[in-house]
């Protein structure tokens, strides 16, 4: 029996995957992952399942933000251009170069979508090796998944930040901004739950990573005083002399 993993790809940018197994545990934690983010609340739809393997949950959740970001970059490609982002960045102050300590391991500077070509072609290469994401149940992911995976999430988010500071209003030109905001505070807060990005490599992204939160917190604040309201509302109302 075998894991799956589910992929999005640009034609452009990603290579056909080779194997597609069937159905496993895995698409079951997929239908999970869907049915908790339709809920609603995205800081409790990250946290790790009763009885769930870490590894797997994690594994689960990374080929996901990536075909997330696969399908949002993919939209605004014709706006990122080598003469439009001639420089990988995220605002002035942030600007990215590529290595992968393989093919090129001396960092490079690049363009903004020559960056994201790299990146979504390395992250493909870990996701389809065998030795890093195993497909096979009973197969351990090997002591090094974590340290990859944490490679391959904090890069992701450079993209994210990316189309937040170069490519906003094409985004929400498009109507894509809804979509861009819940994929990137899925992101945020799947990150945080597992310590997988550091503090520091957020830092472009600060200020709206506490607003989109903060709004969480406030909704939530409202909804427990309405739940709390409504649970003193119906003991009010039960007659004297009653249980």
């Amino acid at each position: 029996m075998s894991r799956s993993f589910f992929f999005h790809k640009q034609p452009s940018t990603i290579k056909p995957r080779k194997h597609t197994p069937g159905s496993t545990h895995q698409q079951e934690l997929k239908k999970y992952v869907d049915a908790t983010l339709g809920a609603g609340n995205l800081r409790l739809a990250v946290k790790l399942p009763e009885g769930e393997d870490l590894n797997e949950w994690i594994a689960v959740n990374t080929v996901d933000f990536f075909n997330q970001l696969n399908i949002l970059y993919g939209t605004i490609t014709e706006y990122c251009t080598k003469e439009t982002c001639a420089i990988m960045s995220a605002g002035p102050k942030y600007e990215y170069h590529w290595a992968d300590g393989v093919s090129v391991k001396r960092p490079i500077r690049c363009a903004a979508p020559e960056y994201v070509d790299f990146l979504m072609t390395w992250v493909q290469k870990q996701l389809d090796d065998q030795s890093l994401f195993p497909s096979k149940i009973g197969v351990p992911f090997p002591k090094t998944f974590l340290s990859v995976v944490k490679s391959i999430l904090r890069r992701l988010f450079r993209v994210y930040a990316h189309m937040y500071h170069s490519h906003f209003k094409e985004i929400v030109a498009l109507g894509e901004d809804p979509h861009l905001n819940t994929s990137f505070k899925h992101f945020i807060y799947f990150v945080q739950e597992f310590s997988l990005v550091e503090a520091r490599e957020l830092t472009p992204m600060n200020e709206l990573i506490e607003q989109l939160l903060d709004k969480d917190r406030r909704k939530e604040e409202r909804a427990a005083a309405v739940t709390a309201a409504a649970t003193d509302a119906a003991a009010a109302t039960v007659p004297d002399g009653e249980p």
